[in-house]
């Protein structure tokens, strides 16, 4: 099995502080050793509505402003800070890349050519954000399925294929809750997505929001070539998603997980493998031949 790709997601576990999210690119990359790191960006104001935005924060304790929308201000990073976040993960050997929640973010994140962009399970069915990077952008479309249906499912991989862009996406099976009980996970999903569509896309993936580090090895071993894993430095930091995080050695013990668990994914290449043949001359020796 090819090894799979990490995904460390930092989104907005960086508080809007760029110094933070330096320190998180350098740990995920040197520490963690993961392949990705991907961050969100987000147009506030063609995103969410009037009262959307000018409403209260829905859990105050977690509000870095006095409205919804100032909250969601204070941890936006500009296009410039992007360009800057793309240069410091070249400098440290790993992955750019971001999700895109609008239009105008995915004009902004596509401009700067990086590697992969995601959708998130929130705005699979923009069309429009689809239709522009399929018409406006040559990387890899990544894309989450949390909260969609099969139909819905079937309508979007159609769509890229319409584009004949279908074989640069990655689907991920996703259980879209923060965080997710293991009950609700349901590996399997990634199992009937290969059976459904493997042969339509590039690749099925597995993002989780759950806790632990277990499920992502089985996984890989269902065949998920990509692993994407919320990240932060401080599970207690003020915040909505630090909580389904994983912290610097845990990414680090999932990624080694990951990879070990995909190498050992194959078939003997002879009955006796040449590791045994000191054992079988050692042990069987004595052995009564049938």
């Amino acid at each position: 099995m090819n090894t799979p790709k990490i995904i460390a997601e930092i989104g907005c576990n960086h508080k809007g502080d760029m110094q933070i999210a330096k320190e998180m690119i350098q740990t995920a990359a040197l520490f963690c050793k993961v392949d990705v790191v991907k961050f969100q960006k987000r147009n506030n104001k063609e995103l969410l509505s009037k009262d959307e935005y000018y409403s209260p924060h829905p859990n105050p304790a977690n509000s870095y402003g006095e409205t919804y929308g100032t909250h969601r201000e204070f941890l936006e990073f500009d296009f410039d800070q992007h360009k800057q976040l793309k240069k410091w993960c070249e400098e440290y050997g790993v992955i750019y890349s971001s999700s895109v929640w609008d239009i105008t973010s995915a004009k902004e994140i596509a401009s700067l050519n990086p590697k992969l962009i995601k959708i998130p399970s929130a705005c699979n069915l923009n069309k429009g954000l689809l239709e522009y990077l399929c018409d406006n952008y040559s990387g890899e479309i990544h894309l989450s399925i949390g909260m969609t249906t099969h139909a819905e499912e079937e309508q979007i991989v159609s769509f890229f294929e319409s584009k004949k862009r279908n074989k640069d996406i990655v689907i991920y099976s996703c259980t879209s809750g923060y965080p997710v009980p293991f009950e609700d996970i349901c590996l399997l999903e990634i199992a009937r997505l290969k059976d459904t569509f493997d042969k339509r896309v590039k690749n099925i993936g597995f993002s989780g929001h759950h806790l632990g580090i277990a499920i992502d090895s089985a996984a890989v071993a269902l065949g998920a070539k990509w692993i994407e894993r919320h990240f932060t430095l401080d599970r207690t930091w003020k915040g909505t998603d630090h909580a389904a995080s994983l912290e610097p050695d845990g990414l680090r013990k999932l990624t080694r997980d990951c990879r070990a668990v995909a190498k050992s994914l194959t078939y003997k290449n002879q009955e006796i493998l040449t590791i045994e043949s000191v054992q079988r001359n050692k042990l069987k020796k004595n052995q009564v031949k049938w």
